[in-house]
């Protein structure tokens, strides 16, 4: 959630439990890495996404090294975290984070941006997957 969205909370007098892309207990509650499968298939398929909850998703992406910071820059605009993870073969591994409610629509609309962008800054998008608290007992 971003900074906006919770001081409007706030103004508004409600409170939303916040979830952060670090908390501790995230689990992978759904992913998609094959292009074939639909967001909304995978999302269905999965036992462990609560619907209504927030979520932390992750977009896998591989950059060029020199176009990272680009990528950054853009994604930051709609909210997005890049972070590096690791590089090889000339590519740099990274992950766009961002905490949303997850619906299929939103899932497939990102997984084609990214890819868009991935493509644009000549690397690749690999898939996404989404990380909820494990429930409690």
């Amino acid at each position: 959630m971003s900074l906006v969205n919770r001081l409007l909370n706030l103004v508004k007098g409600r409170e939303t439990p916040v979830l952060g892309p670090d908390d501790p207990g995230l689990e992978i509650v759904a992913e998609a890495f094959d292009p074939v499968v639909a967001d909304s298939a995978v999302l269905a398929g999965s036992p462990a996404w609560v619907s209504t909850a927030p979520a932390v998703l992750r977009h896998h992406l591989l950059l060029p090294p020199d176009r990272v910071a680009e990528a950054a820059s853009i994604l930051a605009q709609d909210g997005y975290d890049l972070r590096e993870q690791s590089s090889a073969d000339g590519l740099t591994r990274v992950l766009a984070v961002r905490v949303q409610v997850l619906d299929a629509l939103h899932c497939a609309q990102e997984r084609s941006r990214m890819a868009g962008l991935a493509q644009r800054l000549g690397g690749d998008a690999l898939g996404w997957d989404a990380l909820q608290p494990e429930p409690t007992a």
